[in-house]
């Protein structure tokens, strides 16, 4: 699988990274495809030199089927080369133990929603169980009829 990815350079505590179309498979700072823009996270952002993208080739690996990782979207996203990712959608990145317990106390409301569907169902099957307790009945005495005929 082709990924458009962050390839790290630079020295310890200076980081530049480049913008690769890669194997998934391979190594971050190993061997890629093709190199497409460089990202210097320690410019400000208001700097034309922080990002470089050459969007033409970025465009055509999208469009033969490269994924970009969350951080390359968002710096696509930024430029305009695709539509900016919602926040907060990383299924990799960890959920604090906060935002873990919200949500599962918003899980527990939902199940409470179908529960309250779930009970006009099970009246339903109420109201049909009488009718079939009537009919057994009224075929119990037709069958000891027969029984008593016999003696």
């Amino acid at each position: 699988m082709l990924k458009l990815r962050l390839s790290r350079g630079g020295s310890k505590k200076r980081p530049v990274y480049k913008v690769v179309v890669a194997d998934s498979r391979f190594p971050r700072d190993g061997r890629f495809i093709e190199k497409v823009g460089f990202f210097n996270p320690l410019l400000p952002k208001d700097k034309k030199e922080r990002v470089g993208l050459e969007a033409e080739r970025i465009k055509y690996w999208l469009g033969q089927g490269a994924k970009p990782t969350t951080r390359v979207a968002r710096i696509l996203g930024e430029n305009d080369l695709i539509p900016m990712p919602a926040a907060g959608n990383n299924p990799n990145k960890a959920v604090p133990k906060k935002e873990r317990n919200k949500k599962e106390e918003d899980g527990s409301e939902a199940p409470k929603a179908p529960a309250a569907e779930a009970a006009p169902a099970a009246e339903a099957p109420k109201e049909e169980a009488p009718k079939a307790e009537a009919a057994p009945a009224a075929e119990a005495p037709k069958e000891e009829a027969p029984a008593e005929e016999k003696k």
